[in-house]
């Protein structure tokens, strides 16, 4: 295995591209996860992990990847997103969807920009088997640092799509699923009164919800009954609700 000593090592500088700018994570195709329980899940699950730097005093170990090299805590920080990080930092391919496989359900964020909440959304959609996690508009990017830990390995298990809204009408007609737009209106109807098992769900960003052109585009809205004197949730805390309520409905049939 070798040992990088060099900031100018031209390994350590595609790891601080891929780990800061989203425009070299496309034109390579690749993304960076840090850390032991992340390569664990990539491992898991068929992930292509392209390369690893390990950090010099801790966990070494040998995987089967085309480059994988050692470097010291200091250089390893500079490398790394994560501050104090134990390591290990890799890059993982970035997979192309298949578009095949019929989708029984889906959640959809409109600009979303807090890497936060989409990384818990894709955790969430994971754990209650939610079919797609649909990504349009000005969306954190997937493939964030930032994004990628929030998934807690998620973004290797759980089908994410981006799709431009003038994309949508198309893509829900050939699954079959009605759109509903969560939104804070006297139209909304409330969640428990509604059937979702095979529906698209739409979450806009907690500033500024849905936009008008993705509303026109629902088939009703939908709202989350809480105590009047809350004004909404957070995006990802309403997503949760509602991939909860379409899981409870889909396991009591």
């Amino acid at each position: 295995m070798d040992r990088i000593t060099s900031r100018k090592n031209a390994f350590i500088m595609q790891l601080r591209a891929l780990a800061s700018d989203a425009e070299a994570r496309r034109e390579q195709g690749a993304f960076v996860c840090d850390g032991l329980k992340l390569l664990g899940e990539a491992v898991e699950n068929g992930a292509e992990i392209l390369s690893v730097l390990w950090k010099e005093g801790g966990a070494l170990s040998e995987i089967d990847c085309p480059v994988q090299a050692v470097a010291p805590a200091e250089l390893f920080d500079h490398a790394s997103p994560m501050k104090n990080s134990p390591g290990p930092l890799f890059t993982v391919r970035i997979p192309v969807d298949p578009k095949d496989g019929k989708i029984e359900n889906a959640i959809i964020l409109e600009n979303v920009q807090d890497p936060g909440n989409v990384g818990t959304v894709l955790r969430t959609a994971s754990a209650f088997s939610i079919g797609a996690v649909v990504l349009t508009g000005d969306c954190a990017d997937l493939y964030s640092p930032k994004t990628v830990r929030a998934t807690m390995g998620a973004v290797f298990r759980q089908r994410v799509l981006r799709l431009d809204r003038s994309e949508l009408p198309a893509w829900l007609e050939e699954h079959g699923l009605p759109l509903y737009g969560a939104a804070l209106s006297k139209d909304a109807q409330d969640l428990r009164g509604l059937d979702l098992t095979h529906a698209a769900v739409a979450v806009g960003s907690e500033g500024q919800g849905l936009s008008p052109e993705l509303l026109a585009l629902c088939r009703g809205e939908v709202i989350i009954p809480m105590d009047a004197r809350s004004e909404s949730l957070n995006a990802a805390v309403a997503a949760s609700v509602l991939m909860w309520e379409m899981a409870r409905e889909k396991g009591s049939k």
